[in-house]
């Protein structure tokens, strides 16, 4: 299969990478920093050398880099077969606190670059009459919490966009799965001082994609809620 993942270098698309890799997989990835894909592209081939490492440096807030990355994987690739939306900023506090322009700052990168790439490689999955699009929303797109603010916002409208998606695609055998991830392990969280039982590692999100991706076409698992065991912080 052919995966494209965004926001691939770390964390959580970071773990989904290396699953679909591990599988044999070819794969394309965007990040913002030439560096980290550089050095992910090279882990990924030494380890398994058979497949296809595609990288691109996006910045996924910005509409016309957005559309080059879908450019550049239609270029190389005539078919997509799975697409993840996992590109995303987290910048807390309260609404009527935040300095502005934090809400466009998340709704561009955790909305509109979802919303941007699924449309331009929406004629590969529509010519293919399959595929399967992931996006990665939150917990917080179904409970808002403590100085969620903007970035709770964006994640409840990510959660719509999957829903509106799953039912204009469900009848032209493209799947639409919404993943859910509590308190995961990532950047976002480093430098806390919690044990690491506490928080999921983003290799179980990245396990939940991989099995989601293997249903038969008959199937569709519509939303993934996935939290630690001790319960959300």
């Amino acid at each position: 299969m052919r995966i494209v993942i965004t926001g691939a270098t770390k964390g959580i698309g970071w773990a989904i990478a290396e699953a679909y890799a591990a599988e044999g997989h070819d794969l394309a990835l965007c990040a913002r920093t030439a560096d980290d894909l550089e050095h992910r592209k090279t882990a990924l081939q030494a380890i398994y050398p058979d497949i296809e490492v595609l990288t691109k440096v996006v910045d996924m807030r910005d509409k016309k880099e957005v559309l080059g990355f879908a450019e550049f994987v239609k270029r190389n690739w005539g078919a997509v077969d799975v697409l993840v939306n996992n590109a995303g900023i987290f910048l807390s506090g309260e609404i009527h606190k935040e300095d502005d322009g934090i809400l466009e700052q998340q709704i561009e990168t955790n909305l509109y670059s979802a919303y941007y790439l699924t449309r331009a490689l929406m004629p590969l999955f529509l010519k293919q009459k399959a595929g399967h699009i992931f996006n990665m929303c939150s917990i917080a797109s179904i409970a808002a919490y403590p100085n969620g603010g903007s970035y709770t916002i964006s994640k409840f409208a990510l959660l719509g966009f999957s829903k509106v998606l799953r039912e204009e695609l469900k009848d032209k055998g493209i799947k639409v799965t919404s993943i859910l991830p509590g308190a995961t392990w990532s950047n976002s969280w480093a430098g806390v001082d919690l044990p690491d039982e506490r928080l999921m590692q983003a290799s179980d999100i990245a396990k939940s994609v991989v099995m989601a991706s293997k249903m038969s076409p008959s199937a569709v698992v519509e939303e993934i809620i996935l939290r630690p065991q001790l319960g959300d912080l």
